[in-house]
Order: structure tokens, then sequence, then C-alpha cells
């Protein structure tokens, strides 16, 4: 399906402007709206052809800079000790209020796009993992996908480093796809089995998978990259989608 992928727009949060970029597919038609949250270093190549891909099956995407009120607009972080030093200092220096007030702002802009259908879902990557599974606390969202989301099991997300993501997670109504590696050191298997049984204590709607890989395996850029495990696991991702925003 061939897409506009030069599209941007400038969300108005209660911090200032959210510049965030949008990928939406050229024929005219109604589709569903996803959030897709990137690693710490925001913008990136592999977020950029993720979305495009995610696009190309027929939804309009959604990619916020996560940092706008802690970095120029534009920023993207390099993939190298100095970008993940910086994003993750960002990352514990955002208010977790501030998180989740983009998240609402984004959903809201999606559903106000003429070409959206009004149903929604998020899908985020490691920091945008945990990102996601806040989202996904808003009623609105039918469906969320969260690639080896960190810090959910250690409730340090924002600045204090001190989350309520698990004690908040029966805000959850919409249908949840985790995935993970099970050698991840961000996540161990203490932290996933944490986040597994809230899940379970709650009744949670959701699917659960665990992989061979460490972090980072859906990047399509640097050693830690799997193409398998991406080809793999995308098909899961499309599944939950395509039934929960298109034929539900």
């Amino acid at each position: 399906m061939t897409i506009k992928d030069d599209l941007v727009a400038e969300i108005q949060t209660p911090t200032g402007p959210m510049r965030t970029y949008l990928f939406r597919p050229v024929a005219e038609g109604k589709y569903p709206g996803i959030i897709l949250y990137s690693e710490i270093f925001q913008m990136t190549g592999p977020i950029k052809r993720t979305a495009a891909l995610i696009a190309g099956h027929g939804y309009v995407v959604a990619v916020p800079e996560v940092y706008h009120e802690l970095e120029p607009a534009g920023t993207i972080l390099a993939y190298d000790q100095a970008g993940a030093d910086k994003g993750n200092y960002d990352k514990y220096a955002k208010e977790l209020s501030s998180y989740d007030a983009d998240a609402k702002a984004t959903l809201d802009h999606l559903k106000s796009l003429p070409e959206c259908s009004g149903k929604l879902g998020v899908v985020g990557i490691c920091l945008g993992g945990h990102l996601a599974f806040r989202a996904a606390m808003n009623p609105e969202v039918l469906a969320t996908v969260c690639f080896y989301a960190t810090d959910i099991h250690s409730g340090t997300l924002g600045n204090g480093k001190k989350d309520d993501s698990l004690a908040r997670a029966s805000d959850i109504k919409g249908e949840l796809l985790h995935i993970w590696g099970r050698q991840d050191p961000h996540v161990p298997q203490e932290g996933r089995m944490k986040v597994k049984a809230r899940l379970d204590e709650v009744g949670a709607n959701y699917q659960w998978i665990e992989v061979n890989g460490a972090h980072a395996f859906m990047r399509d850029e640097g050693y830690r990259y799997d193409p398998e495990l991406s080809a793999l696991l995308l098909p899961w991702l499309f599944a939950v989608f395509e039934r929960t925003l298109k034929h539900s």
C-alpha cells in the first residue's frame, strides 16, 4: 500500500507543542489510528521504517517526540553510549503526568483526523513499550502491543522514579500483547513474572510471548538486531490490530 510519510503535526500539550510524525495510506478511506512509541532515541531510522511498515498495512500512525519539552524539536539521539546516556537521563527527568498528558493529546489528535476511523491502538518498543502500557489505560485504546517494555516491573518511569503503572493495570480494558526477550538484562525473569502476575490478578485480556533474545532485537540497526525474530513477531502485532481495530 502506498503511504504518505512526510506529514508532521505540532500537537499541543500542557508542557508545550509536541512534534509528531504521521504516516498514512495515500488511498482515500477511513483507517484505524495507532500511536507508535519509540525507544529512548526518538525518531530514528528504524522507528521511521517501522511506522511506514505499519501504515502500509492500512493504519494512520503517529510517532510523537517523547522528550519534546526537554529537547529541541527534531532531536534524534544517536545509537551510541552518549545517546543512550542522554535518553535515559531524559526518561527520568520528565514528569510521569506529562507522559500521560502526551498520550491523551496524541489519541485525541488521531481521532480528529478525517482519515481516522476512530478506532485506536498503541505499540511501543523499550521505553515506548512502557509508554504504550500506560497509554492503554485510556478507555478508547482497543489494543496495545508492548515490545520488551522497560521499568514496568521496577516502577521507575519518570521524575522521582516512582510510577504507578502496575497499580493501574486494571485500567487497561483493551487487548494487550507483551513480547519479551528471555535474555533481556533490563527486564529479567523475576521482573517479567511480576508483570504477568499482576495482569493475572486484575484479569487482563492479554497474550504473552517470550523468545530467545536480549534487548533491542526489533531494531534494524546494530549488533542486537535479530531479523528472524522480527519476521516471526510482526505477524502477531498485525493479528492483534487487525482483529481489534478492523474486524471487531
